[in-house]
């Protein structure tokens, strides 16, 4: 099995489910006492966010590339971002690396793409869902991205980085995302939602949607688990 390296800390909360799931759905796959080898880097998120909203872009790929050098040096021969918003930068990032990036972005599309969407809607925090890195792919696909109205996008970013990030789930927030989806659903058409943040499966977590919901964090383990098994 190959070694995975994981960015970590882009949030700290999915940083543990990644963890968690990966470690217990690799021992379901080899066996009952096995547990994988695995290296976390783990890097701040508001910085990364901070690189964004000062679209130093060249700062942001620098401040990852050093995460990423670390992991190769652990040994790490297959990584991954566990956040989405850093994938702004992602081919960059692979030009620069001596080893595979596994998109979670990709990934994620070519779920939309086995489902046969046509139009799906898009939350994450304001980069992802105002930027063109998440949409492109799917477009480039035949599928339609829609996203939150920019009120509702200033809500959605505002309770990632002020909640989400920290561990918070409230439950107005997640009554509120919820009034979100529903009225997509009904006036957009979108015939699934993407959860664009690997924050967000907290908040929806025993949430019952119109819609189906793609759930990038686990879209991409399970990417992971074939790249480092294979």
């Amino acid at each position: 099995m190959k070694k995975l390296g994981l960015i970590g800390g882009i949030g700290p909360e999915s940083t543990l489910l990644y963890y968690k799931t990966l470690v217990y759905a690799l021992q379901h796959e080899i066996g009952p006492t096995f547990f994988p080898n695995l290296a976390i880097e783990s890097l701040n998120v508001f910085d990364v966010l901070a690189f964004c909203e000062n679209n130093d872009l060249e700062g942001l790929i620098a401040y990852l590339m050093q995460g990423i050098h670390s992991l190769i040096a652990g040994g790490a021969e297959v990584i991954a971002l566990t956040g989405n918003t850093p994938h702004i930068v992602f081919e960059q990032l692979q030009a620069k690396s001596s080893v595979p990036l596994i998109s979670i972005v990709e990934a994620t599309k070519d779920k939309a793409v086995h489902h046969r969407y046509k139009k799906v809607g898009l939350f994450g925090t304001k980069f992802t869902m105002q930027a063109e890195f998440f949409k492109q792919p799917f477009i480039t696909a035949g599928i339609d991205v829609v996203v939150p109205q920019n009120n509702e996008q200033g809500f959605i970013a505002d309770k990632i980085s002020n909640e989400l990030e920290h561990g918070m789930v409230c439950k107005e927030t997640q009554q509120q995302m919820l009034k979100i989806v529903q009225r997509m659903y009904q006036e957009d058409q979108i015939e699934a939602i993407i959860l664009g943040c690997t924050e967000l499966p907290l908040i929806f977590k025993d949430t019952a949607l119109p819609i189906p919901a793609l759930d990038t964090l686990d879209i991409h383990i399970q990417k992971l688990i074939k790249a480092v098994l294979c």
